[in-house]
């Protein structure tokens, strides 16, 4: 395994790790803690500059970091709820297979699926039983059936 490969594999962990802990009842509790402390020393300093810097050096660091360890977290847990979601997708008997890569689409693409989801949607309000279209392509083919057939949409 390379060096870069290990880095990552680390901040991986790490970030996970931190992530879950900073999001815990315990994380905040700690942190008010902190802040009362520092409040509560104030008259003791005289309310100073320094007192203050104290408190905003160590939150904007803190912040700063969090940012980043995050958005890490954030990344790797989307992208399993996509491979989950594309599994499912992939293994349902109907479904459309074209919205796999869906998170690679531009906004107004997404807003293109979004109109024709919408189509979709009420193309399956008219049908009977409740469930009987399950993709778009099934839907267009129930729709072409039935202009052939004469019903009216």
């Amino acid at each position: 395994m390379t060096s870069t490969k290990k880095g990552s594999a680390f901040f991986d962990k790490f970030s996970s790790s931190v992530a879950r802990l900073t999001g815990t009842s315990t994380a905040f509790i700690s942190a008010f803690i902190i802040v009362i402390i520092w409040a509560v020393t104030g008259p003791v300093f005289h309310f100073s500059n320094t007192w203050q810097l104290v408190i905003n050096t160590g939150t904007t660091i803190i912040t700063f970091l969090m940012v980043f360890l995050i958005q890490e977290a954030q990344n790797k847990d989307t992208l399993s709820i996509q491979l989950k979601l594309n599994e499912l997708i992939a293994a349902t008997k109907g479904a459309s297979n074209r919205v796999l890569d869906i998170e690679d689409l531009t906004e107004d693409e997404l807003k293109v699926l979004k109109k024709f989801y919408g189509k979709l949607s009420g193309l399956s309000e008219k049908e009977e039983p409740l469930g009987t279209t399950h993709s778009i392509d099934e839907a267009k083919k129930n729709e072409i059936i039935k202009k052939s057939n004469g019903d009216i949409l």
